[in-house]
Order: C-alpha cells, then sequence, then structure tokens
C-alpha cells in the first residue's frame, strides 16, 4: 500500500508542477501578447530569465537539502511556490510582477519537480525502481494533455486571467496532500553498501571527451524542443490565425503522443543500445521543426504533432540512460547535475532567442531554421559518442552488470 501512496505522490507532483504549470503557462502567452501589448520576447523571457537565475544559483542548493532533510520539504515547498505562482500570474499587469512570479515557477520546479521525486522513488524502491519512475513521469504527459482543454474550457467561462488562477489552485490542491503525508525512505532498508562504494573524482569526468558530446548533444536537443513548446501556441494563434480550440487540440495531440513515446523509448532502450534510441529521438525532434516552416495545413500539423510528441516524450529520460551507460552509476548524480544545468540554460535562453528572431524577422522562418541547425547538430553529437566507455568508478555489482550486452535489459 505504501509503495501505491510513493508512487501516486510523485505521479501527482510531477502531473501538477510539470504537466500543468510548465506546460500550461505557454497556452497564456498569446493573451498576455494582446492584452498587455509586451513583445513574444518579453512573454519568453520570464522563463530565460528565472531559469538562468533559479538553475545555476538554486539547482545544487536544492540537491543538498533533498540529502540533508529528505525530499518531502523541499516538494511541499516547490508545490505551494508553483501554484501560487500561477495564481499571481493570473494577476499581473506589470513586467515587475510578472518577473517576480515567474522567479517563485522556476523555483517551485526545482524544489518540487524532478529532483526530489526522483529522490524519492529511488530511496522507497529498489528493484521495482524503473516501473515506478515510469509511473510517475506519464504523470507529465497525462497533465500536458489534459492543461490545453483545460486551461480553454476555464478561459471561455472565466477570462484568462481567472482561468490561470485555478490552474494554480488545483496545483496545489492535487498535489500537496499527498506529499504531506508520504513516507520519505523505507524504514526497513538500509544501504550500508552505498557508503562503501568509493567515489570518483570529478576531475576524471571532465577530461572524458564523451562528457563534452554527451552535454553538447543534450543542450542542442533541449533547446530545439524547449524554443518549440515555448513559441508554438504564439506561432498557431497569431501567425496562423488558429482558434483557441484548434491550438488547444495540437497541444493535446502533442502531449498526449509523448505519453507514447515515453513507453515506446523505454521498451526500445531495454532491447537495442541507448546512443541508437537517442539518435531516433533526436532524429524525429530535427524532422519536426520544418513541417512548421511549411504552411501548415491541418493535415501537416497532424503530422508535426505526432513526430514532435515522440522525441519530446523520449527526450528527458533518454538522457540520463545514457549517461548511465557511459559513466556508470556512481557519478550519475555529478554528471546529471552539470548536464542538467547547462540544459537549463539551453532550455531558457533558445525561447527568447526564437521569439526575438520573430520580432525582427517578422516571421518564425529564421528561428525555426535555427532550432533545425541545433537539432541536427545534437544529433550529429550524439552520433559521435562511444555506445559506452569504462565506467569511472564502479562497484562490483555494477561490474557484473557491465557484463551483460548492451540492448539487453538486465533486470
Amino acid at each position: 500500500m505504501r509503495d501505491v501512496q510513493v508512487t501516486a505522490t510523485a505521479f501527482a507532483a510531477l502531473f501538477s508542477i510539470v504537466g500543468l504549470a510548465l506546460y500550461g503557462l505557454p497556452l497564456y502567452y498569446d493573451f498576455m501578447v494582446r492584452e498587455l501589448g509586451w513583445s513574444r520576447t518579453m512573454v519568453t523571457s520570464g522563463n530565460a530569465i528565472s531559469k538562468l537565475i533559479v538553475g545555476p544559483v538554486f539547482g545544487f542548493g536544492a540537491g543538498w537539502i533533498v540529502d540533508r532533510f529528505g525530499p518531502r520539504r523541499l516538494m511541499l515547498a516547490g508545490i505551494l511556490m508553483a501554484g501560487g505562482a500561477l495564481v499571481g500570474l493570473g494577476a499581473i499587469s506589470a513586467a515587475s510582477a510578472f518577473y517576480f512570479f515567474y522567479f517563485f515557477n522556476a523555483l517551485g520546479y526545482v524544489c518540487g519537480g524532478p529532483l526530489p521525486n526522483q529522490v524519492l522513488l529511488s530511496r522507497w524502491f529498489d528493484a521495482a525502481r524503473g516501473k515506478a519512475m515510469g509511473i510517475a513521469y506519464i504523470g507529465i504527459g497525462v497533465g500536458g494533455a489534459i492543461v490545453p482543454l483545460l486551461s480553454l474550457w476555464l478561459t471561455n467561462h472565466f477570462g484568462w486571467r481567472a482561468s490561470l488562477q485555478i490552474v494554480g489552485a488545483l496545483i496545489v490542491v492535487i498535489a500537496f496532500p499527498l506529499a504531506f503525508f508520504v513516507p520519505e525512505e523505507r524504514g526497513d532498508r538500509l544501504r550500508p553498501a552505498r557508503a562503501s562504494v568509493p567515489s570518483a573524482p570529478i576531475g576524471a569526468l571532465l577530461r572524458t571527451p564523451a562528457f563534452y558530446l554527451l552535454a553538447i548533444g543534450s543542450m542542442c536537443s533541449i533547446a530545439a524542443v524547449g524554443a518549440t513548446n515555448q513559441n508554438l501556441k504564439l506561432f498557431l494563434a497569431l501567425d496562423r490565425g488558429y482558434s483557441q480550440a484548434d491550438a488547444a487540440q495540437i497541444f493535446t495531440i502533442v502531449l498526449s503522443v509523448s505519453i507514447v513515446g515515453r513507453l515506446l523509448m523505454g521498451w526500445l532502450a531495454d532491447r537495442v543500445p541507448v546512443k541508437y534510441v537517442m539518435l531516433l529521438i533526436y532524429a524525429l525532434v530535427a524532422a519536426s521543426v520544418p513541417i512548421l516552416l511549411a504552411a501548415p495545413s491541418p493535415q501537416t500539423m497532424y503530422a508535426f504533432a505526432l513526430m514532435f510528441g515522440l522525441g519530446l516524450g523520449g527526450e528527458y529520460m533518454v538522457i540520463p540512460l545514457m549517461a548511465g551507460r557511459l559513466f556508470g552509476i556512481n557519478v550519475l548524480g555529478r554528471v546529471m547535475g552539470i548536464v542538467l544545468t547547462a540544459d537549463g540554460v539551453a532550455e531558457a535562453t533558445a525561447p527568447m532567442l526564437v521569439a526575438y528572431l520573430r520580432e525582427q524577422s517578422g516571421s518564425y522562418a529564421s528561428g525555426f531554421t535555427t532550432l533545425i541547425v541545433t537539432a541536427v547538430a545534437g544529433a550529429i553529437a550524439v552520433a559521435l559518442l562511444p555506445q559506452r566507455t569504462a565506467p569511472l568508478c564502479e562497484s562490483s555489482t555494477e561490474k557484473s552488470l557491465s557484463a551483460v550486452p548492451e540492448g539487453i535489459s538486465s533486470r
């Protein structure tokens, strides 16, 4: 019963903070442009500036807090900040308030999003950890698929401001009670063996060419995914004249397909080398953006939604799989700490750059072309990766697992 409780808590937190908040906010950008007279660059800069501040400054601190005090307290604070940020953004009229609440939105993501939930699940589960993580991460796709329809209905009935505030309140109502009562770690399992595993020096990691190829490939693909997602509603509603209902339908298809993408790419990663799965994901992202450059008919937009959704679903989950394959589990936290910080910079700056290019040229052509080149560059970096390297530091268990040929599940 406790296993279900822990998994449900992580599902609800990711459903709310990532699915509803992260994917929901861009649905309101076009209203801010129309009503407040702000530019596309302005409305996408909140995400950029807040993540550039919060990621480097608070990201490593949040990890230390989780290790020191456990994930539950951090999750509770993150849920309140993420929900409160959306309530505040629904009442803004000045740029200063916009940036203030967007800062807390980003901080809520760091404190209540993937980081504490990964730790929560890793502490609670052992043999079933992968299955629990997969179920929890489906919450992102479910929340993302629901929020366009929910946002449309609320906006039609109450206006965009009240709609945004109601979504913010729902984040707290859905996620906070579960996080408040969740147990943080099984009392019947101690892990003394983990303390006996030697720690690899960070310098050895930074001298490995594969680390930089992974970081570059990850940054390029995350930039393409984040910039497309953040500008898609602006492109559809303001440039192509899509109705709110039609734009919401495209978002729903993208995020519904992303659920399939998570399941499909996870299944493939157990059966073929992770490098090839990563290449497939990056190729889907790179191939989907050119569809937006053509005058999109409903048929071509459905093709975009299918390809982009599959790539989006596998994007975030494949990076730690590749990192673990390349460097071993013992240094995975440090690898991902650096890579995710770099990814955060890319995800923050790329949407604002694309919006700026749109403002300067009067078209998204130059911005989307930049994303295509970026995505292709990421795929090239991944193609140059070895399928695995000698792990920097392995326990005896990991050494035995490393003898299993890649592409065959060791579970």
